[in-house]
């Protein structure tokens, strides 16, 4: 890759940003398309978001996307919303417009589609069907959009604190078609066995957290596992779940397919997401393990 003065640039903001992949991912596309430009890993603690977004508008970029703890801070600063950032009231992707300083900032959320797109390209549409959803923080709100974009009918909301998902529940009821219902984990046994889908939201399995503790024996052999997480690749979760037979969807194809309208925002071309693609990321996490 050449950077020259007139390189797009592009950056990444969290914190930590060390562990995103987004560099790795944008780079494939870069050079797969011979384009003059960077994606930049840009660290921002909670304090410092406004003053390095300000930054990088100064600098020239031409937006950002947005990983933890800064999504509903992208959400805050944007001059306008899309629909699925309204919806979930926080935004993974901001654009610069070159349209005046005061209303250039355009926050979307894509991570609801870019999960849609990794269910539907494994295992197809969820008209009529049920699915378990675990979790009830901010990535199970983006989840259940995903859902409800493919169709589920019934959705088991369970998450340990209750209360938290009765509250996500009624936050959505007038933006999902479908019933979504808000249980304990303890709840699991009772609707597992009517579950086409199980996907799991939370930070479990990931890093030193521990994994979920759930009875897979439960669910039809015909149950689909996803797991948002894609460090390590395969969770524990998913791991139990292709042991018993079940078809798993680990956490990189949402990471790719959220990241196609991103790309395109930011460089000007509409990317595909291929196996070349998915086998680069595969490669990076190892090199880091």
């Amino acid at each position: 890759m050449t950077l020259t003065g007139k390189a797009r640039l592009a950056g990444i903001i969290g914190w930590p940003v060390t562990h995103s992949l987004s560099p790795v991912l944008h780079g494939h596309w870069l050079a797969e398309h011979g384009i003059d430009g960077a994606m930049v890993p840009l660290a921002a603690r909670r304090e410092d978001f406004s003053a390095v977004i300000d930054g990088a508008r100064r600098a020239g970029f031409k937006g950002v996307n947005v990983t933890v703890p800064h999504k509903e801070a992208a959400f805050a600063i944007a001059h306008r919303v899309d629909g699925p950032a309204l919806a979930a009231g926080a935004a993974n992707l901001l654009v610069f417009h070159e349209d005046g300083h005061e209303d250039g900032i355009e926050g979307r959320n894509t991570d609801a589609l870019g999960l849609a797109d990794s269910l539907r390209e494994s295992i197809g549409t969820l008209d009529g069907k049920t699915v378990i959803l675990l979790g009830a923080g901010g990535a199970a709100r983006a989840a259940i959009l995903s859902l409800e974009i493919l169709g589920a009918s019934h959705i088991h909301l369970l998450n340990r604190d209750v209360h938290r998902a009765k509250t996500l529940a009624a936050s959505l009821s007038k933006q999902v078609r479908g019933a979504v219902e808000p249980a304990g984990l303890g709840d699991w046994r009772k609707v597992a066995g009517g579950a086409a889908l199980v996907v799991n939201s939370t930070s479990a399995g990931m890093g030193a957290n521990p994994p979920l503790d759930l009875d897979l024996s439960e669910l039809a052999p015909s149950a689909a596992v996803c797991d948002i997480v894609y460090d390590p690749l395969e969770t524990r979760l998913l791991k139990d779940a292709r042991e018993r037979g079940h078809r798993t969807i680990d956490g990189l194809g949402m990471l790719m397919h959220q990241a196609v309208p991103a790309f395109e925002a930011f460089f000007g071309v509409l990317p595909r997401v291929t196996p070349a693609l998915r086998q680069a990321l595969v490669k990076a996490l190892h090199a880091r393990a």
